[in-house]
């Protein structure tokens, strides 16, 4: 069973979101890199670009290749992780550690529509 972190809110495509404030931290979880593979590279977003709630954030590539990433929230991107950049493969080690983009949140109730750590463990249990 993939890690689980809790105090995180996730969606069904497997991007995490850590809130702190009004700004929220933007990763994918060990259930998503563990499915990808071997991270290759990773399409950082532009910081300023505006961003939905499940419109697309990035492209993260693996050996096994190309996959969209998700915002879990609208807002504008307000720091991107350029260490991925160079390590990409940060994201298979250490996957909520590794957060690809900081997210000035534009709509703080958005979150309430995505999971908690509960719900994410028996969303990802139901696909195995």
């Amino acid at each position: 069973m993939a890690e689980i972190k809790a105090g995180l809110k996730y969606t069904k495509e497997h991007e995490w979101i850590k809130v702190e404030g009004e700004k929220g931290y933007v990763g994918i979880s060990d259930y998503a890199q563990n499915a990808m593979g071997d991270i290759v590279f990773v399409e950082l977003p532009e910081v300023g670009q505006d961003v939905s709630a499940g419109g697309d954030l990035c492209v993260v590539e693996s050996v096994k290749g190309a996959n969209d990433v998700y915002s879990p929230a609208s807002g504008k991107i307000a720091e991107v992780n350029e260490d991925l950049e160079d390590s990409p493969e940060k994201i298979n080690e250490d996957p909520y550690g590794s957060w690809i983009a900081l997210v000035e949140l534009s709509d703080l109730s958005e979150l309430d529509g995505l999971m908690n750590e509960e719900a994410y463990r028996s969303y990802c249990e139901g696909l195995e």
